[in-house]
């Protein structure tokens, strides 16, 4: 419940501080008093609209400060640890600043906050109702929530809004997934016949260049033995180097013999040259022989060196890079594979998610189906004691095409009233009058309150258009309600003031400093109390037959 309020420079607001009690709080005063001001100062308090228009004239900034008491189990605590929020358990002080340049501040418990942290957690704690209200149970939008509410069906709820994620989830991956097979399939030609053709020329690293200098020794092996071999008969004619060598080293150890050690240092380094000439002779023979080919060789080593080349330009690639190339191509023919079977597995997922989804669903909708036959009754129980016996109250459930399910299930829902037998059924604020559509919304708060988590209640003139005993009758219905939570009526009905267990009046007089326009409210005792209903049955002039009637009202 909301214990205290306090407003500073909103509109014709100077300063006002108001302390409430449990109940059902009344506030009443004359046309233009400045009742809706305090409305608006409280919805701002909230986390309703407002800018600079708002601020008092004269001033830099508006501010309003709402503080509430809550039991533990508010919904409000679970938005402040979702925040990591600081706060004392049971107490909750909402605040809001609105600059002159239009800029506006939130606040909870001290802590700065965004605007629709602390709209969401005034949504809450406030509920603001009128008969020319066009939210909450005047829009047919928040119909399905507030049945959901009703009904305490949460987990089933919970299940199908995680199946709907799910399916939802799923069901994007499978096209994303569809559609990379669809692009890899329009390629799949094209790498089958790439793959193939790398697979036939089975290229290897380093290759290329292997074949590059054999096919440029090749090209030149012709000539280079041609030469070497003329050097090699140079080496073993008549007149070579290796015949010169061994018919002087003879020589030598002919004369060596007939002088012992005077030759023996030039016969042993002529022999060692005649060996070292002999193994120089023997390697040029076999350089020579190995320049040796068949023409078939160059013609080969060419041709296998143009076809890795020409792959190479083909794939805009090195042709030590092909191997890669081919490792990329067979890849991608796995990931072929692979994406049709995981479009097969996605789909078994889905088609098992949609089942286990409208399953649920269905559920679901039983249950809003069976909620919405114990709304209808409660809320028609409430009809006849508001003077509304031929009119009726029923909860339209829609149901959609699986196509238009939602994560909140099958069902389109519109609360719905018929005023008088046999009258079709239609929309809250398209079939009833002014009166009747206070009457309902009162007989639904009534019955929705009773699982309500909403700590306060405002009704802004729900009681207009209505009198006598319609107006009793209301009072009574607000009276309790207030057990259920605490309510605050403005209302210019003095049977529903005077069900009030508090009463303020809201007035308007000249400011004592420069004589603006001020808008104030005060508590009423007793006397005052009595004299302000008086006033509202009376009119201008209080008589002594309304203060008599408004004693008799008072003794409800």
């Amino acid at each position: 419940m909301i214990v205290s309020l306090t407003i500073r420079d909103i509109v014709l607001i100077d300063r006002l501080q108001m302390d409430f009690e449990d109940g059902l709080c009344v506030l009443s005063g004359e046309t233009g008093a400045g009742k809706s001001i305090l409305l608006s100062g409280i919805g701002l308090g909230v986390g309703a609209r407002g800018g600079r228009e708002l601020i008092r004239h004269g001033k830099e900034q508006g501010s309003v400060s709402a503080e509430f008491s809550l039991d533990k189990k508010h919904k409000a605590w679970k938005l402040l640890d979702d925040q990591q929020l600081d706060y004392e358990e049971g107490q909750l002080i909402l605040r809001r600043v609105i600059l002159k340049d239009s800029r506006s501040k939130a606040f909870i418990n001290d802590q700065s906050v965004s605007i629709s942290l602390l709209r969401s957690v005034g949504e809450t704690l406030i509920e603001i109702h009128g008969q020319h209200d066009e939210r909450g149970l005047l829009n047919p939008s928040g119909h399905r929530a507030l049945l959901d509410d009703f009904g305490s069906y949460d987990t089933l709820l919970g299940m199908v809004r995680k199946n709907h994620q799910t399916l939802t989830t799923l069901r994007q991956d499978l096209l994303e997934e569809q559609e990379r097979l669809e692009k890899v399939k329009q390629d799949e030609d094209y790498i089958r016949h790439n793959l193939e053709e790398l697979t036939e020329l089975n290229p290897i690293a380093g290759e290329e260049e292997e074949l590059a200098k054999e096919r440029t020794l090749m090209m030149q092996g012709e000539n280079l033995s041609e030469g070497l071999g003329g050097i090699l008969n140079k080496l073993l004619n008549d007149k070579g180097a290796d015949t010169i060598l061994r018919v002087t080293l003879r020589k030598i150890e002919r004369i060596a013999a007939k002088a012992p050690g005077l030759l023996d240092g030039v016969s042993e380094s002529l022999d060692r040259a005649a060996n070292e000439t002999s193994a120089a002779i023997s390697e040029l023979e076999d350089v020579i022989r190995n320049l040796e080919f068949n023409p078939y060789d160059l013609e080969n080593a060419e041709e296998r060196l143009f076809a890795l080349r020409a792959a190479a330009r083909k794939h805009n690639c090195q042709p030590d890079a092909l191997t890669q190339v081919k490792d990329d191509f067979e890849a991608k023919l796995a990931a072929l594979a692979f994406s049709d079977e995981e479009v097969k597995r996605l789909s078994r997922e889905v088609n098992d998610a949609q089942e286990i989804y409208e399953e649920n669903v269905g559920k679901l909708s039983a249950m809003r189906q069976k909620t919405a036959s114990q709304l209808d009754a409660q809320v028609n129980k409430e009809l006849p004691a508001l003077k509304m016996d031929k009119a009726v109250f029923n909860t339209g459930l829609e149901t959609l095409e699986p196509e238009n399910w939602t994560a909140d299930g099958g069902e389109r829902v519109e609360f719905r009233v018929s005023t008088n037998p046999g009258a079709p059924f239609g929309g809250l604020i398209k079939i009833a009058s002014g009166g009747e559509l206070s009457r309902f919304i009162l007989a639904l708060k009534v019955v929705l309150a009773r699982k309500t988590s909403v700590a306060t209640l405002i009704f802004d003139e729900i009681d207009q258009g209505v009198g006598g005993a319609v107006a009793n009758a209301v009072g009574e219905r607000l009276a309790k309600l207030a057990s259920k939570a605490q309510i605050l009526v403005i209302t210019h009905s003095p049977q529903v003031a005077a069900r009030g267990s508090s009463h303020w009046l809201i007035n308007k007089s000249a400011s004592s400093d420069d004589g603006a326009m001020l808008t104030d409210v005060t508590p009423l005792e007793s006397e005052h109390r009595r004299e302000e209903i008086a006033r509202m049955l009376a009119g201008a002039e209080v008589t002594k037959e309304a203060r008599a009637a408004a004693d008799n009202l008072l003794k409800w």
